[in-house]
């Protein structure tokens, strides 16, 4: 199906419970009033604003969990575009309330008369991948696989502002870099599938007040109490210290995390540039003509887009002394990156997958 430019919302027919029924229209229709519209989603008017700013195209897809989060954005999506939005929901199968969270998510799409996809993932760790990390590649590649197959032009995500400011610090736990630091990106692409996020501006509490004062049923994910997990004894522990200490705290993190996000476009511009001077895959006399900075930008930038592999901070400074000891035709360069490994093949670096 054809994806129509960005949409407006539409009128829906309003049955005696409020729940808006599917549409056939294959056009937007002029924007009703907003009071009758939104009901008092904080989801709608934020998801709105995020299709003028993003363009957004319709059909769309909702990743449906059955939590508040991804619940309140169907109920905004579903007023919004009735008859153009569908729901997908990925059941992993690692939790006994897989099942419940399935059904959830189908007496809501039920209420909703918005069709439904239950997606069954296996995600198999590989070697040093946490089992959180292979869920999480599973889940976006059968989303994606399966939007595309029914002509949605994005996924909606529902994650918020309490998840922006954990994701952040999470980063910053661990070191990390100007990627880390942005945080989730608004929009971005993966398996060929548009992802958006558009409520990364609203706190969770605001899309739990709505959905409970309205009687709209949702489950709270029992894993979320597990402190086994770093995020969860973040937002346990650290985060009620935080609210209390600095109360905008969401609004600033996600100011810091755009600045970041802004920074990193940058050096990514300029690692195009130097990419054209070094060549793809690099020259190391050219290389070697750059700064160390700019060297270690350049060589991550390449790996990242061209090899889909992410080095480590170490791995990087091992990588740019090799580089620099590279002074004679016989020196050998052999690093491990990932999977894989950087080498020497005559005056070029090439990544050998494993």
């Amino acid at each position: 199906m054809a994806a129509t430019p960005t949409p407006k919302p539409i009128r829906a027919e309003v049955k005696a419970a409020a729940v808006p029924g599917a549409s056939s229209q294959t056009r937007p229709e002029p924007a009703c009033e907003p009071a009758f519209l939104y009901a008092g989603n904080p989801a709608a008017p934020a998801l709105q604003a995020f299709a003028d700013r993003c363009a957004l195209q319709l059909p769309c897809a909702v990743a449906l969990s059955g939590g508040a989060d991804s619940t309140a954005l169907l109920y905004a999506a579903a007023r919004l575009w009735p008859g153009r939005v569908r729901a997908l929901h990925v059941h992993h199968g690692l939790q006994a309330a897989g099942d419940d969270f399935e059904r959830q998510c189908q007496k809501t799409c039920q209420a909703l008369d918005v069709p439904l996809e239950v997606l069954r993932v296996q995600a198999h760790p590989q070697a040093g991948q946490s089992p959180q990390d292979a869920a999480r590649r599973a889940r976006y590649s059968a989303l994606a696989d399966a939007a595309a197959a029914q002509g949605s032009a994005m996924v909606l995500l529902g994650q918020h502002a309490d998840d922006q400011a954990e994701t952040l610090l999470l980063a910053l736990g661990r070191g990390a870099g100007l990627p880390g630091l942005a945080a989730m990106a608004e929009r971005f692409e993966r398996h060929g599938m548009a992802f958006g996020r558009p409520l990364l501006s609203l706190p969770a509490a605001s899309l739990r007040q709505w959905l409970i004062g309205r009687g709209h049923a949702f489950i709270d994910d029992p894993s979320n109490r597990d402190e086994h997990y770093s995020r969860n004894r973040l937002r346990q522990r650290l985060i009620p210290v935080l609210a209390e200490l600095i109360p905008h705290y969401r609004d600033t993190f996600a100011r810091s995390a755009r600045h970041a996000a802004q920074a990193q476009v940058l050096l990514d511009e300029l690692a195009e540039q130097d990419l054209q001077r070094v060549g793809c895959p690099p020259r190391l006399q050219a290389l070697q003509a750059l700064s160390a900075e700019r060297q270690t930008n350049v060589l991550r930038h390449w790996l990242t887009r061209d090899h889909s592999v992410r080095p480590s901070a170490a791995q990087l400074d091992e990588l740019l002394a090799q580089v620099a000891a590279c002074t004679t035709r016989g020196h050998r360069i052999e690093l491990k990156v990932a999977s894989g490994s950087v080498s020497r093949k005559g005056p070029e670096l090439i990544y050998l997958p494993r």
